[in-house]
């Protein structure tokens, strides 16, 4: 397996909700390979104290880190990220657009929360590719755009369906991408969508101290982006300890059934179909 020519030691990583779970393991591990980091994340004490965390981990220290306060539903703010970014490294090999929230609500209640899930979870992401893209196509050289997306994205359970729609679109967009990024001449920028299983983050852990067994810890999803990246993959889809990858196939494949067998939406969850879709998640 070849590594991934954006994460070679000296490269520039740009990480956008960087001050915490994912986006920290992320931005600490790339420091680790050598590589320049820049941090994004809302301004504050979180961010500065993520900035030192990455700089110790980095072989060149400081100044080999940047941070760069971004609320990355706003497009003038993203386009300033960029410009700091290539002011201070002169590049950027990783793009990963991380930053995230929830709750959002149902279908007709917290509009609110509605509206302030999809501005930073999907047009955080639009404005990421939006304004990083052209720059890094311009460079010529081997680049990778990281969008984070989530399972309930793909199969959507009832519950936050704001989340699940913003999540939804990540997967669009990043499948789009992908598809128009290779028709590009000299195709030397790769996109992935990485759908991490149950992980323990402040975001996802509800006020509780102590991460529950089934779920899996930030660095246990950065290990397997890097092993995605260097195999090529799209689709980086993480297990987690209480769910296996042949299990989340049989899950996102039942969900596609709703459409070509015309059951009823959501049936997964749907009372009539509960035994059938154990008999069919047994099936694997």
């Amino acid at each position: 397996m070849t590594d991934h020519l954006a994460l070679e030691e000296g490269r520039v990583a740009v990480i956008t909700g960087a001050a915490s779970g994912i986006g920290l393991a992320a931005a600490m591990r790339f420091a680790a390979m050598g590589m320049r980091v820049c941090l994004a994340d809302l301004p504050g004490p979180a961010l500065d104290s993520a900035a030192s965390e990455v700089a110790a981990e980095s072989p060149s220290g400081d100044a080999a880190v940047i941070a760069v306060p971004t609320d990355v539903s706003k497009l003038e703010q993203v386009e300033k990220l960029r410009d700091a970014a290539y002011a201070a490294f002169g590049e950027v090999a990783v793009l990963m657009n991380n930053a995230g929230t929830a709750p959002g609500g149902g279908p007709w209640e917290h509009i609110d929360r509605w509206r302030h899930v999809l501005e930073v979870n999907l047009w955080g992401v639009i404005n990421g590719v939006q304004s990083f893209t052209p720059r890094m196509l311009a460079q010529g050289t081997a680049c990778a755009i990281v969008n984070t997306g989530s399972k309930q994205g793909i199969t959507c359970p009832p519950g936050d369906t704001a989340y699940n729609v913003s999540k939804a679109g990540v997967k669009v967009l990043t499948e789009a991408l992908a598809h128009s990024l290779r028709n590009e001449e000299g195709q030397h920028i790769t996109a992935h969508l990485l759908v991490p299983g149950s992980t323990f983050t402040g975001m996802t852990s509800r006020g509780r101290a102590e991460k529950p067994p089934g779920a899996w810890v930030p660095d246990q999803v950065v290990d397997m982006l890097i092993e995605g990246m260097n195999r090529g993959d799209f689709y980086i889809i993480c297990p987690d300890n209480d769910v296996t990858r042949e299990v989340d196939n049989r899950r996102i494949l039942w969900a596609a059934q709703d459409i070509t067998e015309n059951r009823p939406a959501l049936s997964r969850w749907h009372p009539e179909y509960a035994a059938a879709f154990t008999r069919f998640l047994a099936e694997q």
